[in-house]
């Protein structure tokens, strides 16, 4: 049984500079991984945070499941990281350098547990988010060329 790739954060490519990556377990109800197994998730404006020596999932919204009733979750609520105490000081320690923040890229079903892969990432400035896109529609022209040229002989 593979990963299932459930929701990704397509702004954290544009918005910053992604360093380190992890793998990070979370502490759900059973509401929320039903929701997350039929992919009701938005990672857009989520950004995890220490707080105890502790990391937490902040702003990611899991809708709530139908059949969940009064028994169910709030969409929004924090959400505990589950990692090795020594990938946590890691990252806790590149959050104390100014700039960096950690950013949840994608959310994913590995053998059908629920997995958020989040990043130690820096912000980008205006002009490195105009560099970036100028290097993509280069490199997209370039692939168009050749495609073309391909397909004259």
């Amino acid at each position: 049984m593979g990963v299932k790739v459930v929701a990704r954060n397509r702004k954290a490519r544009h918005d910053y500079e992604l360093e380190d990556r992890y793998e990070a377990g979370l502490v759900l109800k059973g509401s929320e991984i039903k929701s997350i197994r039929a992919g009701r998730v938005s990672l857009s404006d989520g950004y995890v945070r220490p707080h105890n020596d502790e990391l937490w999932l902040l702003n990611v919204h899991i809708a709530p499941h139908e059949t969940s009733g009064r028994y169910g979750h709030e969409p929004k609520r924090p959400r505990k990281l589950l990692l090795h105490r020594r990938e946590i000081d890691r990252l806790i320690s590149g959050v104390e350098v100014k700039g960096y923040t950690i950013i949840p890229t994608q959310m994913y079903l590995k053998r059908g547990l629920a997995k958020v892969e989040i990043a130690l990432a820096r912000g980008k400035r205006k002009y490195d988010k105009r560099k970036s896109i100028a290097e993509r529609t280069a490199e997209r022209d370039i692939q168009r060329a050749l495609k073309e040229r391909r397909r004259r002989r």
